[in-house]
């Protein structure tokens, strides 16, 4: 059992890891516009939380690509939205921060910090409200725990005893700005602690976020309550490709990078010599098919443009 899992979480951090690379490299050649938050250095928790939650509503912050590959998302669909592709998994229309597949319950990027944690509030009360105890999970930054709709949130979420996690990844900082220098507060599970069961954990572990991800889905399941996680973590790049990432000394860049998820998971014993290597190689040439396949997809039609924002009763008065 274990075994297979170092398996599986190895496979989806991989192969996060080179997607989001490649990424960077398609970015800089002027193939991805806009905005391109990486999450190097995060994978454990993406890949550890969304392989615990299996089939429950995931809602993510911006920073949304390796949660969508372990949701499931095929990367090409990904590639070819970055690319702003007719074939993206948002048609090319939404980019890095606004993936999404509803298929597969997840409800993915929002680009307004925190804005995404109401929404999966709403989720969870109506989960409930049609006595449905999948539950629901919901992933933000640090730096989201500052705004006031958090607060409510948390509020809510405890008043009503909705099956809810929160999932916190505190990688320190919010764009640039250290939590010290923005939260009276830095260990983030104590802001929740009034509301509801809270623990904090290592976020670079991914079998030690699986487990507590595993224990919140039971919990929230049973007790119809919400669950909060604070992740320790680390991103290795800048807050996106518009940041230079100077705030960060090399010292304490290289002393997060021995904690490696992925390497750390190499490292346990439990995968071979030759699957790591099947691994990289497979990986290697998915995410190379998936650049090509971004690349020969047709651009979306102008008429793309009148689609997709209005309800079905009111299309068709667009001009």
């Amino acid at each position: 059992m274990q075994q297979s899992l170092a398996e599986k979480f190895y496979y989806l951090m991989k192969l996060g890891r080179v997607f989001e690379l490649r990424a960077k490299e398609e970015y800089m050649k002027g193939n991805i516009g806009g905005f391109l938050h990486l999450a190097i250095g995060e994978e454990a928790v993406h890949v550890g939380a969304t392989v615990a939650f299996e089939k429950g509503d995931i809602f993510t912050h911006y920073r949304d690509h390796v949660y969508a590959i372990a949701k499931g998302i095929e990367p090409k669909y990904l590639m070819a939205e970055l690319f702003g592709k007719k074939t993206g998994v948002a048609k090319g229309k939404g980019g890095s921060m606004h993936f999404f597949e509803p298929s597969l319950n997840f409800y993915g990027g929002n680009a307004i910090v925190g804005a995404h944690i109401p929404h999966a509030v709403g989720m969870a009360y109506a989960r409930k409200y049609r006595g449905e105890n999948t539950g629901v999970l919901v992933a933000f930054g640090d730096g989201a725990t500052n705004s006031g709709n958090f607060y409510e949130s948390l509020n809510l979420a405890s008043l009503w005893k909705l099956p809810i996690v929160f999932l916190c990844e505190n990688n320190l900082y919010a764009i640039g700005t250290r939590i010290d220098r923005a939260s009276a507060i830095t260990d983030i599970y104590l802001k929740a602690k009034p509301y509801m069961m809270a623990k904090q954990i290592d976020g670079m572990d991914v079998f030690e976020v699986y487990k507590a991800v595993m224990e919140a889905k039971e919990y929230i399941q049973e007790e119809s309550k919400p669950y909060f996680i604070e992740a320790l973590t680390y991103r290795y790049e800048p807050h996106s490709m518009s940041d230079t990432g100077n705030y960060r000394s090399a010292r304490e860049l290289e002393i997060a990078k021995s904690k490696d998820p992925i390497e750390r998971l190499k490292k346990s014993g439990l995968l071979s010599e030759s699957y790591i290597k099947y691994i990289d190689d497979l990986v290697e040439k998915e995410i190379e098919e998936a650049v090509e396949f971004a690349k020969n997809s047709p651009e979306p039609e102008e008429t793309e443009l009148y689609t997709d924002i209005y309800c079905e009763v009111c299309k068709n008065v667009i001009p």
